[in-house]
């Protein structure tokens, strides 16, 4: 088993008790995000969708590489990975100098 650390984003803190990090152990990220889930009441329906995925709307990254490039949940990690859960920033406007922009 793999010790990593767990990037915790801000709209995510308050499940966590407000940690910006969690030590966790696994050999893949879907282990490590369902011990999140276990650990966390509500961590998994923000993150995973039925537990099978990740939604559509967050990226996971083990170190640099996101897992939809790799396996996915059974994206395998090691000792010291450090796995980022990054919410997609979409929408609103762009205001310059009093124009708005796209």
């Amino acid at each position: 088993m793999s010790n990593v650390t767990v990037k915790i984003p801000t709209p995510l803190r308050p499940i966590t008790g407000g940690r910006s990090d969690v030590k966790m152990e696994g050999n893949t990220v879907g282990e490590i995000l369902r011990k999140m889930d276990a650990q966390f009441n509500g961590f998994g329906e923000r993150v995973l969708d039925d537990g099978k995925s990740v939604k559509r709307f967050i990226n996971v990254f083990v170190n640099e590489d996101n897992i939809r490039d790799k396996k996915e949940l059974d994206t395998e990690v090691k000792n010291g990975d450090t796995i980022s859960i990054l919410p997609s920033i979409a929408g609103g406007k762009h205001v310059v100098a009093g124009f708005s922009r796209g």
